[in-house]
């Protein structure tokens, strides 16, 4: 079950994602009324040149990006760095607005909940420690990959462009 503060925060990042995807604001509305599913969170970790993003190899999603469940007490935020760390070794700032925010079930047996998409940008030299067993990896955003969100390719290519032109504001 999730806290009332925990759902606070997720109405506030997701009313500051940058995309929506099923409905996921008005989703929100009504799940956060009652005793919610734990939320997810990710981190869509792009290179500076935007063209590839880091995934890891989940033993049956296939290639996501890193994420999981937010812990009881935590702010989907603090979830998503922490998932971060835990699968890449990574350290790194997130970006201020939120990426996306979607409705999902991320196993056949759960039921579907909230998950927040976090962005950040990093060095493509910058090392990576992976978890034992699910290797990590560029992928370019020109190319495919497996995974049983297919489809998170173009929701991130999505972001990458949307990140190139607020680049190019600032």
């Amino acid at each position: 079950m999730v806290d009332k503060r925990v759902v606070e925060a997720a109405v506030l990042d997701a009313g500051r994602a940058v995309a929506e995807f099923d409905g996921a604001r008005q989703w929100l509305a009504v799940a956060g009324q009652g005793p919610m599913e734990p939320l997810g969170a990710e981190v869509w970790v792009f290179d500076e040149g935007l063209a590839q993003v880091l995934l890891v190899k989940h033993p049956w999603r296939g290639w996501v990006p890193p994420g999981g469940k937010v812990e009881f007490g935590e702010l989907p935020r603090e979830g998503a760095a922490r998932e971060l760390f835990e699968e890449t070794g990574l350290r790194v700032e997130l970006l201020d607005e939120p990426a996306a925010v979607a409705v999902r079930s991320y196993h056949p047996k759960l039921s579907v909940t909230l998950g927040l998409s976090y962005a950040a940008v990093v060095d493509a030299v910058t090392p990576f420690v992976a978890e034992p067993g699910q290797p990590v990896a560029w992928m370019r955003l020109d190319e495919g990959w497996e995974s049983c969100f297919p489809e998170d390719l173009t929701r991130i290519r999505q972001h990458a462009a949307w990140l190139a032109r607020w680049r190019g504001r600032h």
